[in-house]
């Protein structure tokens, strides 16, 4: 691929970046996909992670998370879907080291250099025959498969691939993740990886990848419950060539416009993704005395049960959106907000703009609907992704072991 200064970014057909492989396999988890993977760098990478915040983390997040917090390196990260192995006790802390030793061995690296994840059904032991197996299985390939083992109720995987210029140099960045319900901030019920193959070091990755989930991932919600398992985590080898990039760097910006956009995409693709969901819902607030608030009003408006059942049933009810406003403890001028649906103006001055309610049906009949929220208390602003509530999602729930 040819780049010059001038392109800065661009997303492409999504491809490993240089020094990677990956490799897919069916261990029997599940019944008719694959169900194990593997991501691996020829080198060791500097590495991030980020993790959930739910009291009962399970063990492979919370054996990852030891792992990377060593010395921010890792060599591989194998996964698994259709089991948890979460709130198995001492026993799942037992399979998961296993597995990491397992994945360790075929890979001839050190233990402390793999990472794993699992995701699927909690509190049932880890079939430890099948995971032996499945790692068995593997190999070093270019498989995009992977992206596809770990999903769980997802209805496809989730992808991007964002090449940018470092110092002269193509630098490629490739995400992909799974989650669709149990889906809050902190985190998602999700799994997310990205590759790159940027130099840059351990803890200025990790620095990054914290700030920016921040404003991505931390900002997606569908059901308000948050999983034991979540994760994500970051590879930079840095098989790019380019000098080990600082925040004091005149490339830097441009390296965390790319990261950003990788993950923003992912974290929307999950939105929109959402258990039985049928439309993407976005939240901009504007006018908000500070970011804080304004991420604080958009995840509390996309969070709202009465207003994801507004949106699935097409109906303009904007006395929904503004309970969910006043719930919060953000600044509002509470005479002067304002409320538009894909454009539409529905509120002004905190009063109804009296629009017709089929033309607002209408609207909401999009597969993305966008709610612009002002507040009319300061300058700043925040944003927030979401998805409706619809019948299906209490369908796959009510059945999931099944």
């Amino acid at each position: 691929m040819q780049m010059t200064s001038e392109d800065l970014i661009e997303v492409t057909e999504f491809t490993w970046p240089k020094g990677y492989d990956a490799d897919s396999t069916h261990a029997g988890l599940k019944p008719d996909q694959d169900d194990m993977g593997w991501i691996y760098s020829e080198e060791p990478a500097d590495a991030a992670g980020v993790y959930t915040t739910n009291q009962f983390q399970a063990a492979p997040t919370k054996l990852t998370k030891q792992t990377i917090n060593l010395a921010h390196k890792l060599q591989a990260v194998v996964m698994n879907a259709g089991n948890a192995n979460s709130c198995n006790g001492s026993q799942g802390e037992t399979d998961a080291i296993m597995m990491q030793k397992m994945a360790a061995d075929r890979l001839q690296i050190d233990p402390h250099m793999v990472g794993i994840a699992s995701t699927g059904v909690i509190g049932e032991p880890l079939p430890m025959a099948k995971i032996k197996a499945g790692i068995s299985q593997l190999k070093l390939t270019k498989n995009v498969g992977v992206t596809k083992a770990i999903l769980t109720t997802d209805t496809h995987p989730k992808t991007i691939t964002v090449k940018c210029l470092i110092g002269g140099k193509v630098v490629t960045t490739t995400g992909f993740c799974k989650g669709s319900g149990m889906i809050h901030p902190n985190m998602a019920t999700m799994l997310g990886f990205v590759t790159t193959d940027a130099a840059i070091a351990g803890n200025d990755l990790q620095q990054l990848l914290s700030a920016t989930v921040d404003e991505t991932f931390n900002q997606i919600t569908v059901d308000g419950d948050t999983s034991t398992n979540d994760m994500v985590v970051v590879m930079a080898n840095g098989a790019a060539g380019n000098d080990p990039l600082k925040e004091t760097d005149s490339d830097y910006p441009t390296f965390v416009v790319a990261f950003k956009k990788v993950l923003t995409h992912l974290a929307q693709e999950i939105a929109g993704d959402g258990e039985g969901a049928s439309k993407l819902v976005e939240v901009n607030v504007t006018g908000v005395y500070d970011h804080l608030e304004g991420q604080q009003v958009a995840k509390a408006i996309v969070g709202s049960n009465l207003v994801k059942a507004m949106i699935f049933g097409e109906d303009g009810n904007w006395g929904r959106i503004m309970q969910a406003i006043g719930q919060t403890t953000a600044h509002v001028d509470l005479d002067g907000v304002s409320i538009a649906i894909n454009d539409l103006q529905l509120v002004k001055n905190s009063l109804g703009t009296g629009i017709d309610d089929a033309e607002v049906s209408k609207t909401l009949n999009q597969p993305k609907v966008t709610i612009d929220v002002d507040l009319n208390a300061g300058q700043a602003s925040g944003t927030a992704w979401g998805c409706d509530l619809t019948y299906k999602y209490v369908q796959i729930n009510a059945s999931y072991r099944s």
